[in-house]
């Protein structure tokens, strides 16, 4: 079963994109979408049938040489589990979404078969991104990596003939390029350290690293902690945190099924994955924990004040994803792994719902990006805006608050209960958690502002821009409207459903996922009253690395001690929510006018947010320039003037004038290649009679 899940969408992209001319474009559309749904039943079937036991099953011998042993193998954990409902569920709703939005594209000549080649495209994407989920390697890890990153290259330069499209996906290339080469510097350093890339090889010496000092560049330093950020500069990449998220924003140029599938489940999630899946070597380095808690947390603020200010619909639902990214590794970073998974959960069902959300009004409006010339699509787009509506209160967090205080569960959407998690560790967790918890919480207000902006905007308040495009405004096709729908069912109820065995009782968690776990000791027993005493009723996770599909270290208490937090932090999330809506409400429904005032008034603080604190420019100055000209000097003068010189030189110096002396030699008369052949044995006979002496 698992292996005919993992081959349908390959077995899909090649009849989409090698036989449509033999049996049609519309039925290799249908053949592709059809696979993808048979791949979802079985994903399914699999999570709910998963026993929690980790299988490791064995296709055939893919790699040997010296050491080096890689076998192409499926690892069925929970972990996979999940990420195969995530990656087939969205992939299959997106191949739906676009038999509409794709049915009429201006940007190819009549007759040219793009459907064809975008189903194609859609398919091998999500088998790479399997192929990176199922591994039981690194190397095979790294395979589905990079042709996730191919094929998103192809996904979002496919309106080849648009130049920003071009450009935008040799952006998102070379970026994912620098954090590919930290992800390689990783895998090469776990092959010196284990010699074995095999995930349980690893997991299992991730104790021993941790022990080991290694030298990497200039000096010895901890070889747990040289690892654990090359890895994480990997996910950096994958996840467009910052420094390397630039790719992110304008890799919206792609079609927007692209978006909801590349840009919000699946690839951009593959970094949280990572480090989730290698919980056994983060566990140990504490100093790359804190590092991937800062970053993370940088990155959710740093994204959603860019979001506030931005006016392409796609692109502040991209800074969206981007910041909440950010959440997941914060969660991660602090070490509950669960909650960042369980949010990478439900973040893939209200995000791939907005941004098909933000595809059916784009489709609606006659490919209008523009929300500054959207306003009352409500009552044009009904069903559209119930589905963008449900997926703003499910990334806002909109909930009853300390609810699970009340009934044990957490009654809200999808995004209610998974932030929170996360906003709940991260203080449990002190220290840098701190820091992330204050800064997750601003970025929870500056969410609910710009969600809400993109609703108002575009639901509400009088129409804006060109007449007859509003006069022409239209409700999406059925073939679009039904993931709407589904994706509608995961945003209001994925955090409920989900809620206990990602972010529940210790014993749940740890039955989820396979973690071995000792219950806390009651007073007087074996182990003496002293430690009850003092108050150490913790549950002990007590597995071995590797032994379930996460790790969490013995003295790792973030679960147990979130669930204990003030209830004033539980409540800080649902606040800064009512603190976000109510000043987008006032701006944007009370007060239009604020806006524009606000912009005008603050103008460097408006270019600054607006110009993505200048990231683009910054790297433009510092790398971009100084390689095209150094580029130019190796070009002009290296080439042009020494290599060229040189070649040039000989070709019109050199060689004729010993081709002349070549050509007088050439007489034609036997007595002087007669003296020629007396001269040679004379000198050759000389040189005997030298070195004999």
């Amino acid at each position: 079963m698992t292996t005919i899940l993992l081959f349908a969408p390959l077995l899909g992209a090649i009849v989409a994109g090698l036989f449509w001319r033999t049996i049609g474009e519309k039925p290799a559309q249908i053949t592709a979408t059809a696979l993808l749904f048979l791949s979802a039943l079985l994903s399914w079937i699999v999570f709910l049938t998963f026993d929690g036991t980790t299988q490791q099953i064995t296709l055939f011998r893919w790699i040997e040489s010296g050491s080096l042993v890689a076998d192409w193998a499926i690892r069925l954990d929970r972990l996979t589990a999940i990420m195969l409902i995530v990656v087939t569920t969205v992939s299959a709703l997106v191949h739906l979404y676009s038999f509409g939005y794709m049915a009429h594209d201006d940007n190819f000549p009549e007759g040219e078969p793009y459907r064809a080649r975008f189903f194609a495209y859609l398919s091998l994407f999500t088998f790479a991104m399997l192929m990176l989920v199922t591994a039981d390697n690194l190397v095979q890890l790294f395979f589905g990596w990079e042709g996730v990153g191919l094929a998103s290259y192809l996904l979002i330069g496919f309106y080849y003939r648009k130049p920003s499209a071009g450009a935008a996906a040799m952006k998102a290339f070379i970026v994912n390029r620098v954090g590919d080469f930290g992800f390689l510097l990783g895998i090469g350093a776990l092959f010196f350290l284990v010699d074995s890339v095999n995930l349980s090889d690893i997991f299992a010496a991730a104790p021993e690293i941790a022990e080991t000092q290694m030298t990497f560049l200039w000096r010895e330093w901890a070889a747990i902690e040289v690892v654990a950020v090359l890895l994480f500069i990997g996910a950096m990449g994958k996840s467009a945190q910052l420094f390397l998220h630039t790719w992110l924003p304008d890799a919206m140029e792609g079609p927007t099924p692209v978006s909801a599938l590349i840009h919000a489940a699946t690839m951009v999630t593959a970094g949280v994955f990572l480090v989730c899946r290698m919980s056994p070597i983060i566990e140990f380095a504490d100093a790359a924990a804190t590092f991937i808690v800062v970053i993370g947390a940088v990155t959710a603020f740093f994204a959603a004040t860019v979001g506030l200010v931005q006016n392409d619909i796609k692109r502040v639902i991209a800074y969206s994803t981007c910041s909440q990214l950010g959440y997941m590794f914060v969660a991660a970073g602090v070490g509950m792994y669960s909650a960042a998974m369980f949010h990478l959960l439900t973040h893939a069902f209200f995000k791939a719902m907005l941004f098909l959300g933000a595809g059916s009004v784009i489709h609606g409006m006659h490919h209008e990006q523009d929300m500054r010339n959207y306003g009352g699509l409500r009552h044009k787009m009904p069903r559209t805006f119930w589905a963008m509506m449900l997926g703003t209160l499910a990334i806002t967090g909109v909930g009853i608050p300390l609810s699970y205080d009340l009934v044990g569960l957490p009654i809200g959407f999808a995004g209610f209960a998974s932030k929170d998690a996360i906003v709940e560790s991260a203080f449990a967790a002190g220290g840098v958690g701190e820091f992330g918890f204050w800064a997750l919480v601003i970025a929870a207000a500056l969410t609910s502002f710009y969600s809400w902006r993109l609703m108002f905007l575009t639901f509400y308040g009088e129409p804006r821009g060109d007449r007859h495009t509003h006069e022409h405004a239209h409700e999406s096709p059925n073939s679009m409207l039904v993931p709407l729908g589904v994706l509608a069912v995961g945003s209001v109820l994925a955090g409920m459903v989900f809620f206990k065995p990602f972010f529940g009782h210790v014993d749940d968690v740890a039955r989820f996922y396979g973690v071995p776990y000792e219950e806390p000791q009651a007073e007087g027993d074996d182990h003496g009253e002293e430690g009850a005493a003092a108050g150490e009723h913790h549950y002990a996770f007590v597995g071995q690395p590797g032994e379930g599909a996460l790790y969490m270290a013995p003295d790792n208490t973030v679960l147990e001690d979130a669930h204990e937090v003030p209830k004033w932090v539980k409540a800080s999330p649902f606040l800064a929510m009512l603190l976000g809506l109510g000043l987008a409400y006032q701006m944007y429904i009370r007060r239009p006018e604020w806006p524009a005032q606000l912009a005008r008034n603050q103008r460097h603080l408006y270019a600054f947010l607006l110009n993505k604190w200048y990231f683009d420019e910054i790297y433009d100055a510092v790398i971009v320039r100084p390689a095209r000209g150094a580029a130019g000097v190796l070009w002009k003068r290296g080439d042009g003037s020494i290599i060229d010189g040189a070649i040039n030189g000989l070709a019109l110096g050199v060689v004729p004038f010993f081709s002349r002396l070549a050509g007088r030699a050439q007489s034609g008369y036997l007595f002087h290649y007669a003296f020629a052949m007396v001269l040679g044995i004379v000198v050759i006979v000389s040189w005997l009679m030298i070195r004999g002496g």
